[in-house]
């Protein structure tokens, strides 16, 4: 039995205190104290691991305004805090053991447009992608680009001051900031701008911090601004930090305070507001991809295209374009970057000319591919080819894979991962391709196996070595490596750090600004900042302290994760190899990936946090000395006992007297996933949630007593055919208000589905064929055994939506072949959502054993449903591994292909239909939604593809009566407005649930893609 885990740190008293004085305050956000909460902030796109005191989530400018009027208290002097937004910094920068003030569940406010004079307003926890999303009618964009925008926030973006594909001409993020709204740690809010020396002067005379904030800056850049210039490198990426160079303009006439502010990293003020200029989209934008025979021959070959004027040069080597091959990102790229016969293809460069003058554009192309075949021809620069990109989508697509390379490297084979710490280390372009050659040759000496990518254009370069952060030898290489890296650096003139922050890099600032300078950000921090207090141990201590800071060498999550036995991190590798890239924090609601995670706004919510709170319940359980492994293998050997009911009775009654289990936590994290399984394809680690969600329910309920709603899912396969038998009799039930009353307050059900009237039964009446038998079936030859499909039954399908099975046996039957319908066997699905593990290996073993048995007659089997289809195909190869066998059950579209050239073609131009897919099936199956239009195409019909996210309804999950605001909340995000903006009687949905989620709230009927098809034959 798994053990109660009281373990949990909790919150020190006098933050508890403060904590209580905000919410006296006024304070209109939301505050989490909880070990779960705490824990999901613990990490971020770093190999750091540091547990806050709490979080806190202001709601406007105002409430920041009194999480420091309340700090500034004398009792609350020694708490500190920590801005946050996407939690995507891959050095620690928003890490801090303090108060994390996370501005990205509210604060994402676009407040004003003004396109006359090119700016827009927005709050601190905007989304680079949202932002825009939003420009993106009006003919604008914000520019300065990066590998995480669709969950990145833009307070996150000032606050490291990031950088990434184009910098070379649209520069850095501080390039674009027009001015900041902050708040001080006394309260007081500054408002920074553009001003001259002259306004600049007078506000340095009041008698305010804000005042002394002026004077200090003003006083030490203008002093020391001689040695600012020698000191400061001519790179693209000026050094990251408090940016003493740009505070003032060239002819020293204008000074602006918010050039100290980007890239500050939360260490001055906080940062609520941004005001921001917009860049025109271009009109015209051409990529060219060119393939090369080496990783180095991309390096050496990158300067021609930058002299040939091209916007941004993007490469990648060979081990991040392998594993893109394995990704379902792949899926949208390899038909612009296809493999050329006979080569090896072991570098990238990808090159974008963009701008409003067409012919211009046409001209830098044709140049460069003149220069590039020409290169070809000699065998010259290890080109072996390259391919051009006019599409803008096919030009998205290409970045799409480009921005994955990060979270594809964590995807790497075994226990060492390529990890951040030197991966944005930036020198001039001239030099990079000799500095690569002595850093790689630095790795190899110790043979280690690394990923490169980066922008070639400004000289940074994405270097990510593997290494086991559980082993301490190699943690110890990382610091050693870190030193030599950073001495390698500065050889070539660069920096170590680029684009990313320094976070717990910043015991290298000494050395790169030399004492002198270093002591100037220190008084910097002085004013701001006096005592310390806003993320400590970032950039410097203030001057007249001896705060130390964080080092490379900090506490790492490999610290904590070591403490579990290897064969435990092996077997939950899923929630173990989660590299915090935080993809699955994507804001666009068309997106599928994690729809609890979109709808809550709450981390513990996302694969991420899941991924966390299991790792951290593994760790508890090995400090208890429990084994889960020998607890999984004891469950299928147990049989209920009167002493297991005891004890889960009394471990009941302790939980509803609120004794703390930190399990419970876990638990609520789980019960609010769909299992929709976006993050097992989505997420670039491949963390699947409901793998070890399952383990973790039937572990958990060895303690506590499952729910009835627990027992009446898993077994619905069981009672469903029962009910069938006499479907008027229970939809009479069914119906009735206090049936529903019953089952939403005694089984925590609501809106319990009907069954189908007609039944399956009722509806193949006549159809002989149906009725055949295996050995029928066996009887008939090879050539006979073409004409026929055997469908194969699901519960939801066959029960529940009766007419979609009998309309795909008609289908069949129209095209003129013969539909066979097997007995139906259950699938077992519901009971692993449900956790029901040792039953779902019994059920999945019986009906893989049927299936295999019907394989034998080689013909194919169909289902209906992609859910149902899928499973058969992933928790069936994890739940019985060989036992499996070797069967397959197509989706209805995937044997259409298969048979179409068995079909007249049509050509008649119709009214277009659209296809709602199922996420699972979007996900797992990228190709899904372009084979549905070949079919379509084939019988002269339009099929057009809408992005979604989740329907919301995902099995039962939608039914249940916990889940029935966010259920609604999901289909809200996406399928509602979608639907609503289209003809519903042309939108057809693949999935059951999807169906039954439509019906449910907007009272329309969808049809499945096959009774569409099947007006069209």
């Amino acid at each position: 039995m798994i053990p109660q885990l009281k373990q949990a740190p909790g919150v020190d008293a006098l933050v508890q205190a403060y904590l209580d004085a905000l919410k006296q305050s006024g304070f209109s956000g939301d505050v989490a104290t909880h070990y779960a909460d705490r824990l999901t902030m613990a990490t971020d796109n770093s190999i750091y691991q540091l547990l806050p005191q709490a979080i806190v989530f202001p709601r406007s400018t105002a409430d920041v305004v009194l999480i420091t009027r309340t700090a500034n208290e004398a009792r609350f002097s020694t708490i500190t805090f920590a801005p946050r937004g996407g939690g995507t910094g891959t050095n620690g920068q928003s890490l801090n053991d303090g108060i994390v003030v996370d501005m990205s569940r509210y604060m994402n406010r676009i407040l004003e447009l003004n396109l006359e004079q090119g700016w827009v307003r927005v709050e601190a926890g905007v989304v680079k992608d949202q932002l825009n999303q939003y420009l993106k009618p009006h003919g604008y964009f914000f520019s300065p680009e990066l590998s995480t925008s669709n969950r990145a926030t833009l307070g996150g973006m000032i606050n490291t001051d990031a950088s990434g594909q184009g910098s070379l001409v649209y520069g850095k993020t501080s390039d674009h900031v027009l001015g900041l709204r902050n708040v001080l740690l006394n309260g007081e809010l500054l408002d920074t701008y553009p001003m001259p020396v002259a306004m600049a002067e007078q506000l340095a005379a009041q008698q305010t911090q804000a005042g002394k904030i002026y004077q200090t800056v003003l006083e030490r850049c203008r002093q020391q601004r001689q040695l600012i210039l020698d000191k400061f490198p001519k790179l693209n990426r000026f050094l990251t930090g408090y940016d003493l160079k740009h505070v003032f303009s060239d002819d020293l006439q204008t000074f602006d305070l918010t050039r100290i502010l980007t890239g500050s990293e939360g260490s001055l003020a906080l940062i609520t507001e941004a005001r921001l200029n917009i860049t025109p989209l271009p009109a015209v934008r051409r990529l060219v991809n060119i393939k090369y025979d080496s990783f180095d021959s991309a390096l050496r070959n990158a300067p021609l295209m930058v002299e040939a004027q091209a916007l941004s040069v993007e490469t990648v080597d060979s081990k991040v374009f392998n594993l893109a091959r394995e990704d379902i990102v792949w899926e949208s790229v390899k038909n612009l970057i296809t493999d050329i016969p006979g080569k090896d293809m072991q570098g990238l460069n990808i090159v974008e000319f963009a701008g409003d003058d067409l012919a211009l554009i046409t001209q830098q192309v044709e140049s460069l591919c003149a220069r590039l075949d020409q290169l070809m021809a000699n065998d010259e620069a290890g080109i072996i080819g390259y391919q051009l990109c006019n599409d803008l989508a096919d030009i998205e697509r290409i970045y799409g894979m480009r921005k994955k390379a990060v979270g594809l490297l964590g995807n790497a084979k075994g226990l060492a991962k390529p990890i951040p710490f030197a991966e944005d280390t930036c020198v001039p372009p001239e030099h990079l391709a000799d500095y690569i050659v002595e850093f790689r040759a630095l790795l190899d000496s110790h043979n280690l196996a690394y990923g490169m990518f980066g922008h070639v254009d400004a000289g940074v370069l994405h270097v990510r070595p593997a290494l086991d952060m559980c082993d301490p030898q190699q943690e110890m290489l990382m610091k050693q490596l870190s030193d030599q890296i950073v001495e390698l650096t500065a050889k070539y003139g660069g920096l170590l750090w680029g684009e990313h922050g320094k976070g717990f890099r910043a015991e290298y600032s000494p050395a790169f600004f030399g004492a002198e300078l270093y002591d100037e950000l220190r008084r910097i921090k002085g004013a701001f900042d006096p005592n310390n207090r806003l993320n400590p141990g970032k950039i410097c201590p203030p001057m007249g302290r001896d705060d130390a800071v964080f080092k490379v060498d900090a506490v790492k999550r490999g610290t904590y994760d070591r403490l579990i036995p290897l064969a435990v991190r092996t077997s939950f590798k899923g929630a173990m190899e989660c590299n915090g890239n935080g993809l699955c924090f994507n804001f666009d609601a068309n997106s599928p990936m994690c729809p609890s995670m979109k709808v809550s706004a709450n981390r513990v919510h996302s694969p991420k946090g899941r991924a966390t709170l299991v790792r951290e319940w593994l760790r508890l359980l090995t400090e208890q000395g429990i084994d889960p492994l020998e607890i999984e293998k004891q469950l299928t050997e147990k049989r209920l006992s009167w002493r297991s009911l005891l004890d889960k009775t009394k471990n009941g009654w302790r939980k509803r007297q609120g004794e703390y289990d930190f399990s419970h936590e876990v638990k609520q994290s789980m019960a609010g996933c769909l299992a929709c399984k976006a993050c097992s394809t989505q997420c670039p680690i491949k963390i699947d949630v409901p793998a070890f969600r399952s383990r973790f329910l039937q572990l958990y309920h060895t303690r506590y007593f499952r729910p009835v709603r627990d027992y009446m899912v898993a077994s619905v396969e069981n009672y469903a055919p029962l009910m069938a038998k006499a479907p008027g009799v229970f939809n009479f039930f069914i119906r009735q208000p206090w049936v529903q009353t019953l089952g939403e307050k005694s089984i925590g059900m609501v809106n319990l589905p009907l069954l189908s009237t007609p039944t399956l039964k009722q509806h193949l009446q006549g159809h002989t064929a149906c009725q055949m038998t295996l050995e029928q079936l066996e009887g008939l030859n090879a050539q006979a055994k073409q004409d026929y499909v055997l469908v194969v039954q699901d519960p939801f399908t066959s029960y529940y939506d009766a007419k979609v099975v009998a309309d795909f046996i008609h289908l069949v039957e129209k095209l003129g072949m013969k539909p066979v319908l097997l007995p139906f066997s259950p699938n077992g699905k519901a009971q692993h959502i449900k956790g029901f593990l040792h039953q779902f290996a019994k059920t999945a073993k019986r009906t893989a054993d049927m299936l295999n048995r019907v394989a034998k007659l080689d013909i194919p089997m169909v289902g209906v449903d992609p859910a149902l289809v899928l499973c058969y195909r992933d928790e069936y190869n994890q739940i019985l591994g060989a036992e499996r066998g070797d069967f397959q059950v197509q989706l209805v579209h995937e044997w259409m292909l298969t048979q179409l050239t068995r079909f007249p073609s049509k050509s008649a131009a119709q009214e277009t239909w659209y296809l709602f897919s199922h996420c699972t099936e979007s996900t797992a199956l990228p190709a899904s939604g372009k084979q549905w239009q070949t079919v379509f195409s084939h019988f002269g019909a339009q099929l057009d593809n809408v992005s979604l996210g989740c329907c919301g309804m995902a099995g039962t999950y939608g039914h249940e009566a916990d889940n029935q605001q966010n259920s609604a909340g999901i289909y809200a995000l996406s399928w509602q407005k979608a639907l609503n903006s289209k003809n519903a009687s042309r939108c057809l949905a693949t999935g059951y649930s999807c169906r039954s989620q439509v019906k449910r709230f907007d009272n329309v009927v969808l049809k499945h893609p096959l009774q569409a098809l099947l007006e069209l034959v």
